[in-house]
């Protein structure tokens, strides 16, 4: 386990790190093939970092029950 913890990655910064438009990437969490956003307040809402990587190592064969599908 590492000691940096797991930041917190706003839409911009997700979008800009996938090459994803927002309207593809809200797809894909609908599909359950990309990591769902967890709500930080009331109008706010993230997407941890580790998650990101994740699917940024096999973007093809992810999916969010397991990480990565085969």
């Amino acid at each position: 386990m590492t000691d940096t913890p797991d930041r917190i990655l706003r839409i911009k910064a997700v979008l800009s790190r996938t090459g994803l438009c927002r309207s593809t990437m809200y797809r894909m969490i609908q599909n359950g093939t990309f990591p769902k956003s967890i709500q930080i307040s009331t109008r706010c809402a993230g997407w941890r970092e580790s998650a990101i990587n994740d699917w940024l190592k096999d973007p093809m064969f992810y999916t969010v029950d397991g990480g990565q599908a085969g």
